[in-house]
C-alpha cells in the first residue's frame, strides 16, 4: 500500500471531487456532506501537542515492561528525513507517539509493536539523539538508525527474522526489520507512526536482542531540604520516577513531628514530562529549626514511587532533614579563578534574590597586589533567584598577585538578599590569588653532523612554569624543560611545546629546517657512438662546495658539471664506470656511481641474409646498431605481400617464423622507418633479405 503524505491524500480527494461534479452523479445535499468530510479530514491533521506526541516529550520506557497505548490521537503528519524518502514518497510522523531510552549494555535491540486491531498499519523509525537536539530528527539524517515503513497491516518491529535495517513503504514489504545495534551510554528515540486513521492503540514490548535498555540502578531517596519558612520541603530522588505514581496529597511521605503535616506533593517538571527526580512537599505549618526524618510509605494510591521499570522505593526508607534558623547567608566561597580571569564566580549557601544584585557591580570591591575595577555583577537566575553571582572585572588578571573580594553596600542601598529575605552583612570578604600567564615560546640551537644532527631546545621556565610537554614531528615527546633531540633524517621538522604553571597554559610550535642533507647524483649520456661526446650533469642535493669526478678516461674534473668527454671505440662495445664524490660546507661526503657504454659501430643497416637455424650465428633479422633511431618501425613481407614480422623496438628480432611455423626459404622484403636523433630527419629505407637454413 502506497503511503501518501497529508498533502498527497488531499490532492487525491480534490481530483475525485472534480470528477464527481463533472459527471453530475450526486445531489447538492450529498455534495455538502462530502465537503464537510473534506473539512473534517483537514482538521484531523493538527499539530501534536500532548505529552509523548513529539520528540521533546517522549515516553521514557524500560526493557522489562510492556507499554500499552490504548488509543491514538489523530494529529501530526510532519515530514521526516529517512533513507526511504524519495522525490515521489514523503514519510511523515502520522498520528505519532515517541519513546525514549538509554542503552546500558551494547548489543542488538529487539522489539515488537502489536496493534490492538491487527488490520491497522503501524510504522516505526529509530533515531540516535546522543548529544543532539531531539527536534532535529526532522532534518538531520545522521541521527537515523533503522526503520520499517511497510505498507502491510499487523504486528511489526525488529527481530532476528529481519534481513535489513531499512525497509521502505509499499505492499509486500516485510513487517520486521533486522535488529539494530545500540551503544552503551547512547540515547535513542523510537517513533511509532499510525498510518491507519483510527484511534485504536497498540502495545510495545522489548526483547530478543543482546543489548539492554534497563537502568540497573534501584530507586532510592537521596536528600531533603527545607525552604526558608519551613512550609516547603524538596525531596531529591536518585533517578527519575514516574509522575503518575506520586500521590497528589503527599501521602507517599511522612515526617516525624506532630507540629505539622504534609498536605500536598508535586513532581518537579511533571507538567511537561512523564517523570521527575525531585518532589516538592507542602506542609500545613512551618517546621521549627531542628532535625527531622522524611520516611517513604505507601500512599493513597497503594504504592510508593515507581521508576520507569516499575521498581519502587522501599517502604520505610528515610532521609534526614535539617531546618536551619533563619539567618543571613554568608558569602560562602569563590570558585578557583582560571588563567587570566575577567569574571569571578561567587557561590552562596542559599539562593540570592536576583533583584538584590546591583547590575553595575557596586555590591563588590576587589583589592590586592595591583588595582582592579569591578564593572558588573549578574546571577544565573532561575525563578528569580541564583546560588551564584558572576562579578566581571574591567580587564583580565594576567599578572600574579594576592587579592580579596569584599561585599559592600551597593548604590541600590543594600548588599545582597537571600531567598528568605535576609541581607548578607557588608564587610564579608574572600581571599584569592592569581598566577602569571605563561609563554610557551622557546629557542633552539642546531649542531649539524654528517650522519646525525642534534637540536638543543630551551625554555626559560618563567612565570612559575612547572610542566613542559614537547612533541617532535608528532612522533616522539619529552617532559624535560630543555631536551636535546637527535635527527638522522635531515630537512623539515616540527617541534611543539605546551607549558603550564598549574593554572595557565600556553602552546608554541616552530618548523626547523636541517639544511645539511647531502645526496650525490648525476645524469650522463648512456650510449656513446664513435666520434660522439659524452655529457655529464650534476644532480646532487645539498650545500655542496667540492666535486671530484672520475670520468673513466683518465681526465679528472673538479667542477659541478665537467666538460663533454670523448671515448675511443674498439672492436666491440664496452662499459666505462663513472664516479662522483661531493663534499658539503661542513665536510660531509657522499658518492654516486654509474656507467656509460661506448658503442663501436652506430651505422644503421639491415643484413642481406640470415640463417635462423639456432646455431648461434646470424639467427635473427633486425636493424643493426639502431642506437640513434627514434619512432622506429621495421616490417618484413613475404612474396605474397603478407607482413610476417613487425616491430617498433629495434632490439626485438625476427626469428624466421610466421604464425608459429618456420617461414619458407627465399627472399623477403623489409621496410625501415625512423628519425635520426642527431639530425632529427626522417629516414625511409627498403631492401631484401634472403632466409637460409
Amino acid at each position: 500500500m502506497l503511503k501518501l503524505s497529508k498533502q498527497s491524500f488531499q490532492t487525491v480527494i480534490n481530483r475525485s471531487l472534480w470528477v464527481i461534479l463533472c459527471k453530475g452523479m450526486i445531489k447538492k445535499i450529498t455534495l455538502i456532506i462530502f465537503l464537510f468530510f473534506l473539512l473534517g479530514f483537514e482538521s484531523t491533521a493538527q499539530t501534536c501537542t500532548a505529552l509523548g506526541q513529539n520528540p521533546q516529550t517522549a515516553f521514557p520506557v524500560c526493557g522489562t515492561t510492556v507499554f500499552s497505548q490504548n488509543s491514538v490521537a489523530i494529529c501530526g503528519d510532519r515530514a521526516l528525513v529517512s533513507p526511504c524518502t524519495t522525490s515521489t514518497v514523503t514519510l511523515t510522523d502520522k498520528n505519532p507517539y515517541w519513546y525514549k531510552f538509554t542503552c546500558y549494555r551494547s548489543g542488538t535491540l529487539g522489539f515488537v509493536i502489536t496493534p490492538n486491531n491487527l488490520n491497522d498499519d503501524y510504522d516505526w523509525q529509530l533515531f540516535d539523539v546522543t548529544g543532539k537536539n531531539p527536534a532535529n530528527i526532522y532534518s538531520d539524517l545522521s541521527m537515523f538508525v533503522a526503520c520499517n515503513w511497510s505498507g502491510e497491516k499487523g504486528t511489526t518491529g525488529a527481530s532476528i527474522a529481519g534481513t535489513s535495517l531499512i525497509l521502505c513503504d509499499g505492499p509486500g514489504v516485510p513487517l520486521f526489520s533486522s535488529m539494530p545495534n545500540i551503544l552503551i551510554g547512547h540515547n535513542y528515540l523510537l517513533l511509532i507512526s499510525h498510518f491507519t486513521d483510527s484511534q485504536s492503540g497498540y502495545s510495545l514490548s522489548f526483547g530478543g536482542g543482546t543489548g539492554s535498555i534497563t537502568d540497573p540502578t534501584d530507586p532510592h531517596l537521596e536528600s531533603a531540604a527545607a525552604a526558608c519558612d519551613g512550609t516547603v520541603v524538596t525531596v531529591k530522588l536518585n533517578k527519575k520516577m514516574k509522575c503518575r505514581t506520586l500521590a497528589f496529597n503527599g501521602s507517599d511521605f511522612s515526617i516525624n513531628t506532630a507540629v505539622t503535616n504534609i498536605i500536598s506533593a508535586v513532581g518537579n517538571g511533571c507538567s511537561s514530562s512523564f517523570d521527575t527526580d525531585s518532589i516538592i512537599l507542602t506542609l500545613n505549618n512551618p517546621l521549627p529549626a531542628g532535625s527531622y526524618i522524611i520516611t517513604m510509605q505507601n500512599g493513597i494510591d497503594a504504592n510508593t514511587l515507581l521508576d520507569n521499570c516499575d521498581r519502587f522505593i522501599p517502604v520505610g526508607e528515610n532521609i534526614p532533614l535539617t531546618v536551619y534558623p533563619v539567618q543571613a547567608t554568608p558569602m560562602d566561597s569563590l570558585t578557583k579563578p582560571a588563567c587570566a580571569p575577567q569574571v569571578l564566580e561567587l557561590v552562596f549557601r542559599k539562593p540570592i534574590r536576583c533583584n538584590s544584585i546591583e547590575p553595575g557591580g557596586s555590591d563588590f570591591v576587589v583589592t590586592g597586589t595591583y588595582p582592579v575595577t569591578v564593572i558588573s555583577a549578574v546571577g544565573n537566575c532561575v525563578n528569580g533567584v541564583s546560588s551564584k553571582i558572576f562579578v566581571k572585572l574591567s580587564t583580565p588578571l594576567q599578572q600574579a598577585g594576592n587579592f580579596q573580594i569584599k561585599l559592600v553596600t551597593g548604590i541600590d542601598g543594600n548588599t545582597v538578599i537571600d531567598e528568605c529575605g535576609q541581607q548578607t552583612p557588608a564587610g564579608e570578604l574572600l581571599l584569592f590569588s592569581i598566577k602569571d600567564t605563561v609563554n610557551a615560546s622557546f629557542s633552539y640551537a642546531i649542531n649539524l653532523g654528517c650522519e646525525v644532527d642534534v637540536v638543543n631546545y630551551n625554555h626559560s621556565g618563567a612565570n612559575t612554569v612547572n610542566n613542559w610537554t614537547w612533541l617532535f614531528d608528532n612522533q616522539s615527546s619529552s617532559n624535560q624543560q630543555n631536551p636535546s633531540i637527535s635527527y638522522s633524517i635531515f630537512g623539515n621538522h616540527q617541534a611543539q611545546l605546551i607549558v603550564s604553571n598549574g593554572i595557565c597554559k600556553d602552546t608554541s610550535a616552530v618548523s626547523i629546517f636541517l639544511n645539511n642533507t647531502l645526496k650525490a647524483g648525476f645524469e650522463s649520456t648512456l650510449l656513446v657512438c664513435p666520434n660522439d661526446l659524452a655529457f655529464f650533469r650534476d644532480t646532487s642535493i645539498g650545500d655542496i662546495r667540492y666535486w671530484d669526478w672520475n670520468l673513466g678516461n683518465g681526465t679528472p674534473s673538479y667542477v659541478s658539471n665537467p666538460p663533454p668527454q670523448s671515448y675511443l671505440p674498439v672492436g666491440s662495445n664496452y662499459t666505462v664506470p663513472i664516479k662522483l664524490i661531493v663534499e658539503n660546507n661542513i665536510g660531509c661526503k657522499d658518492t654516486a656511481v654509474g656507467n656509460i657504454t661506448v658503442i663501436w659501430n652506430c651505422y644503421i643497416d639491415v643484413p642481406s641474409a640470415f640463417t635462423p637455424n639456432n646455431d648461434g650465428l646470424n639467427d635473427y633479422l633486425y636493424p643493426l646498431n639502431a642506437y640513434k633511431a627514434k619512432d622506429l618501425k621495421f616490417s618484413v613481407y613475404n612474396r605474397l605481400g603478407q607482413r610476417v614480422f613487425y616491430s617498433e623496438d629495434w632490439t626485438q628480432k625476427w626469428d624466421g617464423t610466421f604464425n608459429g611455423k618456420k617461414a619458407d626459404l627465399g627472399t623477403y622484403v623489409w621496410m625501415l622507418q625512423y628519425t635520426n636523433t642527431d639530425t632529427n630527419k626522417k629516414v625511409d629505407q627498403k631492401g631484401t633479405v634472403v632466409l637460409l637454413r
